[in-house]
């Protein structure tokens, strides 16, 4: 026989585990495994990291006549051109809906477009190749001739009848509709003195430090798939990727460790992603796929593109007597996979006047497709939109009376003994704390002091503003979120513990780290339950195969859901390890405690055994042990919530901030928290959070939009023109706390990774609008540009 060397990016005869992968095989495990081939081979080399980029359409609506890539075949590296009527042999379509949002509709979206493109930055086409830069420059030898379309692109046409319908097998461009009414809000708003407004909101996105990133490895010889992924919901891409690649769970793993910022953008189930995964089993080979920036912001989902018409009541004396809102948004061609883009408008219904006692609420919300970018969850999804919508309204209501904007809060925010109580649109509050939350941003401001000195710059020409914005936040989702609809994601986490043979804890947690510090919590908590210091905590997480089963890290659930489960876990494997030193030492459970890394007299703190002393004698030397004890170190405990869909929390916020009205720019000076996320577990996480949080709605409040011209062409896809704040341009947050625990679970805490995002654009805009009262003022957009304030201001 003649010994051959196959080449490199060939695919194995021999279908080697993944440890194989570029590396050599000595020959005679060859000799042995390709008995009856026919043939031996001394050094087969298996197939090495393949590179997939993908051509995109430069058209928001166009169909596809034809593909040529004959030319990019034949470039050096080039191991596949693959369209997407090729690889739908693979991989089966999906559709964004959920059975509990009534009469929510999509068509369905392939992992590479077939036949049809729908938005700018869609795929046509995948290149796979040797390195990405050998993909990327077959890329641009590949023709594609395009047919193009009108593209949708106004969503206050998209209902028109003259507008075309893009998917016409769902009849209009309608996606779904909610409408709402509670109390009676045309008789109270027939007494009432009525403000109205329109406000806008800018279509932006997250900008993650770290970009979507995947690598998919198909093993014909297990018939497995791993995939290596920067996601927040391991166990929900390890569902879905079996369910359209024809698989069981158990044939795919999901691997997630640290990922640089996801704000809910790596939550979601991505086309490109997709393709990967297919691409992986189709070749038969690890694939790799990294967006760029710009097809990160052509692909990354976007958010809160919104016009809603709001309106209030309010009487002389300051109640507020109703609220109506009319929302419309535009989500692009497809509803999101498998959260569904409806959800933002849905909370948009569900959290407007939430904070507020009047029983009077009028919304409709409608959601229509369009040629633009999908749109899907966000950081604090709908939150900043119902929340700049109410608390403009409150402010526009004072305004209207002459009444101060504390005032009007305070008369009209629920009280902090009137709970449990539910909000007009059925949310139900467990315990919130919106009066203490008030007082103590007041004293920590400073607000009359604040007042003061704005009434004296006044007479300087310097105009600053304060805002004020109350807010209630969404965390700890039950089934009702997502489960209740039908969709595989799931509302429990889970965490396992043991203790080694060392005395060291090993912990399993279903929660994932997205820079949020879910490893830090869950060694402090595990740690001070089992008396055992945090640096003898190991924390194993974004693992399918070596971690309970859980819904990951979305909704601010980490330690509401993912740290009570840990509490429980940890308590579990406590009692095992008493029972245990008890019977070692002839003593009772009661009568020990563990600090310190050892067991003690709980009576005097008297050391009795080290921890690494009892699992040497539990592992090595069971047969010391009294007869009939079977030491168990070891606990699984899984938590949801049950009483409660979500444990609301809720907070305040204040900016004080300038306007220089000769330039339209605004300077940020101080900004204030006030946040009631129930237990607090670790003070530095928790405010640290909520510091980004009120980054990143700064960031829309001012700078943040992803600009479309009339042909849906996304214009600024750079770093150079979409703007995202920077440091120097942030003032100082101060945070404050006030605590209200969940009764939900045995640690109380709620969530708080999305409060600084949910209130920090209302209160900018009330800001800015306070600044400007003296010209009349008033704004109702974000971003604050300075074009925006100058053309308020009838400068421009």
């Amino acid at each position: 026989m003649t010994a051959t060397r196959a080449p490199a990016d060939t695919l194995s005869v021999l279908d080697r585990p993944n440890s194989y992968i570029g590396k050599t095989v000595p020959r005679p495990n060859l000799d042995r495994l390709l008995q009856g081939r026919g043939q031996y081979v001394s050094d087969l080399e298996l197939p090495r990291m393949a590179h997939v980029v993908f051509l995109r359409s430069p058209y928001a609506h166009a169909r596809i006549v034809a593909i040529d890539a004959a030319a990019a075949r034949r470039m050096s590296g080039i191991i596949s051109i693959v369209t997407g009527r090729e690889l739908e042999a693979v991989i089966t379509p999906w559709v964004g809906v959920l059975s509990h949002l009534k009469g929510l509709k999509s068509a369905p979206q392939h992992a590479i477009a077939v036949d049809r493109v729908c938005w700018q930055g869609e795929a046509v086409a995948a290149v796979v190749a040797t390195s990405r830069a050998a993909a990327e420059d077959a890329m641009e030898h590949i023709a594609v001739d395009y047919e193009e379309l009108e593209a949708v692109t106004d969503m206050r046409t998209a209902l028109d009848p003259a507008t075309p319908v893009i998917h016409a097998s769902l009849g209009d461009n309608l996606a779904f509709e909610r409408t709402l009414n509670a109390g009676d809000v045309d008789l109270a708003l027939s007494g009432s003195e009525v403000v109205e407004a329109d406000f806008v909101f800018g279509r932006h996105t997250g900008v993650t430090l770290e970009p979507r990133a995947v690598v998919a490895d198909w093993n014909a010889a297990e018939a497995r798939l791993t995939i290596y992924q920067g996601t927040q919901a391991p166990h929900m891409v390890q569902n879905i990727a079996a369910l359209h690649l024809g698989l069981r769970e158990a044939q795919v793993r999901v691997v997630c460790k640290d990922v640089g910022g996801s704000f809910g953008i790596k939550v979601h189930i991505y086309a490109d992603e997709m393709a990967t995964y297919a691409l992986s089993k189709l070749l038969r080979r690890p694939v790799k796929f990294v967006a760029d920036r710009v097809e990160s912001f052509n692909t990354d989902i976007h958010a809160r593109d919104h016009r809603c018409r709001g309106r209030i009541g309010v009487l002389k004396d300051g109640t507020i007597t109703a609220f109506e809102i009319d929302d419309l948004t535009g989500i692009g061609p497809y509803s999101m996979y498998p959260r569904t883009s409806a959800i933002e408008a849905n909370q948009v219904v569900n959290l407007v006047g939430g904070a507020y006692l009047t029983p009077n609420f009028r919304a409709r919300a409608r959601v229509v497709f369009q040629n633009k970018n999908v749109m899907c969850q966000y950081r604090a999804v709908g939150h900043p939109i119902a929340c700049s919508v109410t608390e403009g309204l409150v402010d526009l209501a004072a305004a209207k009376i002459g009444m101060d904007p504390v005032e009007i809060r305070r008369r009209n925010l629920i009280a902090d003994d009137a709970y449990p109580c539910a909000s007009p649109s059925g949310m139900k509050f467990e315990q919130l704390s919106h009066h203490a939350s008030l007082a103590k941003l007041l004293q920590m401001m400073d607000y009359d002091a604040l007042r003061a000195e704005q009434a004296a710059l006044r007479t300087r020409n310097v105009h600053r503003g304060i805002g004020i914005a109350s807010f209630i936040e969404v965390t700890n989702p039950s089934a009702a979120f997502y489960g209740v609809g039908g969709a595989r994601i799931s509302s429990q986490d889970g965490v396992a513990v043991r203790l080694d043979a060392q005395g060291s804890v090993i912990c399993q947690t279903s929660i994932t780290e997205q820079g949020q510090g879910s490893e830090s919590l869950t060694a402090q908590i595990v740690g001070s339950v089992l008396g055992v210091s945090m640096e003898r905590v190991r924390v194993i997480l974004g693992d399918t195969d070596n971690t309970p089963y859980g819904g990951g890290t979305w909704a601010s659930r980490g330690a509401g859901i993912g740290g009570e489960a840990a509490l429980q876990a940890a308590k579990a494997l406590r009692k095992n390890i008493l029972d245990v030193a008890a019977a070692i030492l002839q003593s009772t459970p009661a009568g020990l405690d563990i600090v310190n890394n050892s067991i003690v007299n709980a009576d005097d703190g008297a050391p009795r055994i080290e921890l690494n002393e009892l699992a040497r004698i539990v592992y090595f030397r069971p047969d010391t042990l009294p007869p009939g004890i079977q030491p168990e170190l070891m606990a699984t405990r899984h938590f949801v919530p049950r009483q409660y869909p979500f444990a609301f929390t809720n907070g305040i916020q204040a900016s004080w901030l300038e306007v220089d009205t000769e330039t339209g720019f605004v300077t940020l000076l101080k900004h204030w928290v006030v946040e009631d996320c129930g237990t607090i577990v670790n003070p530095q996480l928790v405010d640290e959070q909520i510091r980004g949080g009120v980054v990143q709605g700064l960031g829309a409040a001012l700078f943040e939009k992803c600009i479309y011209d009339e042909r849906g062409q996304l214009t600024n896809a750079n770093m150079a023109d979409y703007l995202v704040p920077m440091s120097g341009e942030m003032p100082d947050i101060e945070i404050g706390h006030v605590v209200s625990p969940t009764l939900e679970s045995e640690l109380g805490a709620k969530g708080a990774g999305e409060a600084g995002t949910a209130g920090a654009a209302a209160c900018v805009a009330n800001a800015v609008n306070d600044a400007l009262r003296p010209f009349g003022a008033i704004i109702t957009e974000i971003p604050l540009t300075p074009q925006v304030i100058l053309t308020a201001l009838g400068r421009i």
